[in-house]
């Protein structure tokens, strides 16, 4: 029974209180919930009903949710999967049956973990949904040479005349081969054509990968079944002429989780989010366009470092939300519990939603004086005597850009 128009008042009374049940069991409840002690059972199902309408205004990306959705579908078949079996097992069981319930009760551990995670309001805020990167670094080839890789599906003498006779170089046809050959130190050319490459998820090495001509020419396309586009923990890797388009994947366009990373006249046209600079990471970023990024075109996180200097940033903060502040979030923005450092020279930041700059500020009540390095919250006031004051308590440099049409002005700070 389920609601519908001109139906009988005693039958819709009776088909919503259904609709209610299967909304309970179908999105709230977990059957885990009855195995463990919770204090605050109303607190966990607020969270819970938070997450189903984060997904449902686009707060989280369409992606995500529909990857969450397939994630709790998973746990429920592995945990009937067990069940079964282990109603199939009669009297005592032996080794190989007990270990196989042991390896899907793992499974299943894993899986509850994981739905854990995406449910904690602080953890999905502020963390990744998934570990990002889980190859280890190569280091340098133990010959101690560098090699040139070239990325072109035919390779003629014209490629290869700029280089110096000694140059060591080795050909691919497509992008993953050459990243999956790279130490550190090499240098990947890619000429002009279209490329797919996962392994741009997990850079780790200190490599160039560079584009040989212009930008436009040069098009790399995201993977959709990956969660991430471009994912580096490299001390030091640069990207250069190349033009990035995401496709379907739900994080950053680019990641930089630790290390640092050279973002040098590339275009950049994101679907999800975009630019985001992890804790302790650092970002340079030259004469590069950035586009169409649900949130905001770059994101600090407290205690990141980054230099845009000469950036085109425009269109972003696009992101459908019922959260008037999720939506407005603009070109640029930090948030300043560690304050990052920035420094702006010569960009142009323009029509995005909300501010050039946006700066988050913590509520004062989350506020505390002991530690010195904290930034000093904004106990009310006059709003230009609390941006002069974010920006007084935190690195930020600017000069010569231009900040046009966007929606809330040029910089401004949001206390949340």
């Amino acid at each position: 029974v389920y609601p519908i128009d001109d139906q009988d008042p005693v039958v819709c009374s009776i088909a919503h209180a259904l609709e209610n049940v299967r909304f309970f069991y179908d999105f709230l409840w977990r059957d885990w919930d009855d195995e463990e002690g919770c204090e605050n059972y109303t607190a966990l199902i607020e969270e819970r009903i938070r997450l189903f309408y984060d997904i449902q205004d686009g707060t989280i990306p369409g992606p995500v949710g529909q990857r969450f959705k397939r994630t709790l579908e998973k746990y429920r078949n592995k945990r009937v999967e067990l069940i079964e079996y282990q109603s199939n097992i009669r009297e005592d069981p032996s080794a190989a049956e007990a270990v196989e319930c042991w390896k899907k009760y793992y499974e299943i551990l894993m899986i509850c973990g994981l739905l854990k995670i995406w449910e904690d309001l602080r953890l999905r805020a502020h963390g990744p949904f998934f570990p990002r990167i889980l190859r280890r670094r190569k280091g340098q080839r133990p010959s101690g040479k560098v090699v040139t890789h070239i990325v072109a599906n035919m390779m003629t003498a014209d490629m290869v005349k700029d280089f110096s006779a000694h140059t060591l170089i080795q050909q691919h046809d497509n992008l993953d081969a050459s990243l999956d050959n790279c130490f550190s130190g090499d240098t990947v050319v890619i000429f002009p054509g279209e490329y797919h490459a996962s392994g741009f998820g997990m850079l780790t090495d200190d490599i160039i990968i560079k584009g040989a001509g212009n930008r436009e020419e040069i098009v790399i396309l995201s993977d959709p079944t990956q969660d991430n586009f471009v994912a580096s923990k490299s001390q030091n890797i640069s990207l250069i002429h190349l033009t990035l388009v995401q496709r379907g994947t739900t994080d950053g366009i680019v990641v930089v989780e630790s290390g640092h990373m050279m973002l040098e006249d590339c275009l950049l046209k994101c679907e999800g989010t975009g630019v985001c600079v992890l804790t302790g990471a650092a970002l340079t970023m030259k004469n590069c366009e950035l586009t169409g990024a649900q949130g905001p075109g770059v994101e600090l996180y407290p205690g990141s470092v980054a230099s845009l200097e000469g950036n085109d940033i425009h269109k972003c903060s696009n992101i459908k939300s019922s959260d008037v502040l999720k939506s407005m979030l603009g070109g640029i923005k930090l948030k300043v519990l560690p304050p990052p450092k920035l420094k702006l020279h010569n960009n142009y930041v323009h029509s995005n939603n909300g501010y050039g700059v946006t700066i988050i500020q913590p509520d004062d009540r989350y506020c505390h004086d002991a530690d010195e390095n904290v930034l000093e919250c904004a106990a009310g006031g006059d709003k230009r005597d609390d941006l002069v004051k974010a920006m007084q308590n935190m690195s930020l440099e600017m000069n010569n850009n231009k900040f046009e049409n966007n929606s809330m002005g040029e910089i401004g700070v949001i206390v949340c």
